[in-house]
């Protein structure tokens, strides 16, 4: 028979869950929240962009810089964990900062738990964005993450992924696997499972199939009568012109529909071209 626990111990192992549970609290955090994402406005052409050691549009060095990983412009510990001792004096500037982040593009400052904590740590580690795959150092915006399959976005993209992120790549509701109607729906692979085959064997589930992980890419599935999914597709803006648009040869206006090339909108196109709705 194991022995009762006394008040002390259930006191420490609360202790000790309370104290994991603030540990991971920082991978918890909403990339919005991130202090490497947060939003900044530059000193000398005030334009608005993401946190940044240097201005991405023109190139000049801030005022007082922001740390990313603790979000602090003046170290004020006249002794502490700082790399770069400076006893009896604050620090700003230069003289707080440490390193350049290589994911995110913002400083660390000096402080030997930043310098050594946030490379393994930083969001945007592989902060790419799946419209547009363009990172960190070649756009000036924040970076986002879909509300339904948990990609990076680019400020430019973000409210375009979101309104047709709900779509299946196949051509029904049917299960990948069989042919009945899938019940589960996994936002990150657009595919569909039914009950049988959104279960693997040798796992363990919860009762009540709520939560059940997508056999492909582990992540949580969603019931299918709980969303809004939809079998349409929909390309929107400069992402259909891209690939068409030749540079060489700004004349020639043929096939981009009768009244030659009118811009990004989808309808003036041809049918035959199969942009705008499938």
């Amino acid at each position: 028979m194991p022995k009762k626990k006394t008040g002390a111990k259930k006191k420490a192992d609360k202790q000790k869950e309370r104290q994991k549970d603030i540990k991971n609290a920082q991978f918890q955090r909403e990339l919005a929240d991130r202090f490497c994402n947060a939003m900044m406005e530059c000193d000398q052409c005030k334009r608005n962009q993401k946190n940044r050691a240097f201005c991405y549009f023109c190139g000049s060095l801030q005022r007082l810089p922001v740390c990313g990983q603790c979000g602090k412009q003046k170290c004020l510990l006249k002794s502490g964990d700082c790399v770069v001792k400076h006893p009896g004096q604050y620090t700003t500037g230069m003289g707080m900062v440490g390193a350049v982040c290589d994911f995110c593009e913002a400083w660390v400052c000096h402080g030997r738990k930043c310098l050594t904590t946030h490379a393994c740590t930083c969001p945007l580690t592989n902060g790419e964005c799946i419209e547009c795959n363009r990172g960190v150092w070649e756009h000036g915006g924040r970076i986002f993450q879909c509300s339904f399959c948990r990609g990076f976005l680019c400020e430019d993209d973000q409210f375009e992924h979101q309104a047709s992120c709900q779509v299946l790549e196949s051509e029904n509701y049917k299960c990948v696997a069989c042919n009945k109607l899938g019940q589960y729906s996994c936002l990150r692979c657009k595919i569909c499972f039914c009950d049988t085959h959104i279960r693997r064997k040798g796992v363990k589930y919860d009762k009540g199939g709520v939560g059940l992980p997508c056999p492909k890419c582990n992540s949580e599935t969603s019931e299918t009568k709980d969303l809004s999914m939809s079998v349409r597709k929909y390309k929107y803006g400069r992402q259909v012109a891209e690939d068409d648009y030749d540079d060489d040869d700004d004349d020639d206006y043929e096939g981009y529909g009768a009244g030659g090339f009118t811009g990004f909108s989808p309808f003036s196109y041809g049918a035959s071209n199969n942009y705008g709705m499938v």
